[in-house]
């Protein structure tokens, strides 16, 4: 810990600052970057990527690292925005091609590990489950009804 490479002389503040950050946040988990990977699903090479400015890492990345440090609400929020700023700024690679006006030329990781990803609406609308549940049980109760009065008659 604290033995970073020198961030390079031309980075942009914007990302300096969020690198910068990112390298405090890590280095108060205590965790060596073996353990981060495998506490975060993105792998040691990944994070020496993302903490040395060589490559944007994804948002989903910096809020695993969040929930790894214990940060949550608006301190977890903060490294968001400090995000969104930095990859706005982040160098382009030399060789990348042109992209169109409006377009991100860094897009989140599509695959985001079950325990990031935000809760999906469910197929049937408020109280559908409810509903199914209630039917089923109506049913249970009159089978039984029906069952208790052919015993009985």
């Amino acid at each position: 810990m604290g033995a970073w490479q020198p961030l390079p002389d031309d980075l942009p503040p914007e990302v300096r600052h969020f690198v910068e950050q990112l390298r405090l946040l890590k280095d108060r988990t205590g965790l060596s970057l073996v353990a981060l990977g495998a506490r975060t699903a993105y792998s040691k090479s990944s994070w020496q990527r993302y903490l040395n400015a060589v490559q944007p890492p994804p948002r989903q990345a910096v809020a695993a690292l969040c929930r790894v440090a214990g940060l949550d609400g608006p301190d977890a929020e903060r490294h968001t925005v400090r995000w969104e700023m930095a990859v706005q700024a982040w160098p382009r690679p030399a060789a990348a091609p042109e992209r169109p006006e409006g377009s991100e030329a860094y897009e989140d990781d599509p695959t985001v590990p079950w325990w990031d990803r935000p809760e999906e609406s469910p197929r049937h609308g408020p109280g559908g489950r409810l509903l199914i549940y209630a039917v089923l049980l109506l049913l249970v109760l009159m089978v039984t009804a029906v069952a208790g009065a052919v015993a009985l008659g």
